[in-house]
């Protein structure tokens, strides 16, 4: 069976309201996270937020929604998921800079809708954790329905995948990841790793540097042999491409941030990072954020010392912190009960918990200028809650991505019985055809 054509009857994009329309919602409880609560309307031009307000205007022609007193709040971010992606471990070498999550986006995973309807409107695409250097990350708009090249998010900071512990050392002694044993099979030799990546990075950037000086002095000189592996490294040494390192235990992390700090430069966040709360302090004077799981733990040895305090420690201690779900590994359709959770294990506010899945992770990102909070100016990406988003009983009614309508409750609930059917008949198309039947005597 054919599973692209198969996952692709699941659903469809119901996409209600076109880009550049103008729309007026209304009745709503407003959480803006950044700027507290507004009690009124919301209007969407061009794809973005125009104006929220107690009473909005609705201009001529306008499209107007009742939110019936439900919560709007912005579309959630996950900084770090696979969705969308599919054998993203290169398990075969431990340095795969050159590779691009990008290139083999697949815009039909079935993923992408269930995380949309959980209110996810932008997701941090990375590569696997075989690789002490992985590949390159794509962040994307969850714009179903739409080709591959219309869902990464254009003008996004360009980000890198790191990888420490176990993961990378199975890799290396030839199990799970990788088909035969390389290097590194040890904690030590995935520093070491690290840091002969990024002595070959600074040898090719005095190489670069060295052609662009002698060329401006008007020198006939051959350019420097590109090297695609160690281009996104120098990129990394110049502050212009960002670190996203999969790690899990402290001695691990402050490993990681001195390797860092001896190159020059920074780890933008610790993913996943479950003993953050032992040396948050280390972490927040380095300037890395950690984007954590919620209440994940025991699940493989280094795993052990979890807690879930560990995202409110974070942020208390001064730590630019998200929530994370590694979807498809854990669903996304949890992350604002994860946002929940940090109320029971920190007491943190409504606001605090919201922008765990937020602002936070789009700061994370670097473009929180865009997208993470409800502000005029800001891409409309929205979602509509019927009840406080943090509340069990919540469901989602609606999630716009830039002004357009790209999740709708009640019309996917009355399309379930069409898709079904397509589902049906397109599985009794797939079915390979009977064997013939044998004549009698035939040997």
């Amino acid at each position: 069976m054919n599973r692209r054509l198969f996952l692709a009857s699941l659903a469809t994009a119901p996409v209600l309201y076109s880009a550049g329309e103008t729309i007026l919602i209304r009745n709503a409880k407003i959480l803006t996270v950044t700027r507290g609560r507004v009690d009124g309307s919301l209007l969407i031009r061009d794809g973005k937020i125009a104006e929220i307000g107690a009473s909005v205007m609705a201009p001529a022609g306008a499209t107007i929604i009742d939110a019936g007193g439900g919560f709007l709040m912005p579309g959630i971010v996950d900084c770090h998921a696979h969705i969308g992606s599919d054998a993203i471990n290169e398990g075969s070498i431990s340095v795969s800079s050159m590779v691009k999550i990008e290139d083999v986006l697949a815009p039909d995973d079935i993923q992408i809708y269930r995380g949309l309807a959980a209110g996810v409107t932008t997701s941090n695409v990375l590569h696997g954790s075989a690789n002490t250097i992985g590949g390159q990350c794509t962040v994307v708009k969850m714009r179903w329905g739409k080709p591959a090249s219309q869902m990464i998010m254009a003008g996004a900071k360009p980000g890198i995948k790191f990888a420490l512990g176990e993961n990378v050392k199975r890799a290396g002694g030839g199990t799970n990841f990788s088909a035969t044993a390389r290097y590194p099979a040890t904690r030590m030799g995935v520093e070491d790793v690290v840091r002969e990546a990024f002595n070959d990075a600074r040898a090719y950037q005095r190489q670069r540097d060295e052609y662009q000086t002698r060329l401006a002095k008007g020198e006939r000189v051959l350019p420097p042999r590109r090297d695609l592996k160690l281009e996104p490294l120098v990129e990394v040494l110049e502050g212009k491409r960002l670190v996203h390192a999969h790690c899990y235990r402290s001695d691990e992390i402050l490993m990681l941030l001195r390797a860092a700090e001896e190159y020059g430069f920074k780890i933008r966040t610790l993913q996943h990072g479950l003993e953050a709360y032992k040396v948050a302090k280390e972490i927040a004077k380095h300037g890395a954020g950690v984007s954590t799981f919620a209440d994940s733990w025991s699940y493989k040895l280094e795993a052990y010392d979890a807690i879930p305090y560990n995202a409110a420690l974070c942020m208390k201690a001064g730590v630019l912190t998200s929530l994370n779900t590694d979807a498809p590994v854990t669903q996304q359709r949890h992350l604002l009960q994860d946002a929940a959770k940090t109320q029971r294990y920190g007491q943190l506010s409504d606001d605090e918990a919201l922008s765990l899945v937020t602002i936070n992770p789009a700061r994370q990102l670097m473009i929180e200028d865009r997208v993470g909070s409800l502000e005029v100016g800001k891409e409309a990406d929205i979602v509509l809650t019927d009840k406080h988003p943090l509340s069990m009983y919540a469901k989602v009614q609606k999630v716009f991505v830039d002004g357009e309508e790209y999740f709708d409750r009640e019309k996917d609930i009355r399309n379930r019985a069409e898709r079904d059917a397509r589902r049906k008949a397109l599985a009794e198309k797939l079915k390979p055809p009977p064997a013939p039947a044998q004549k009698k005597g035939a040997r």
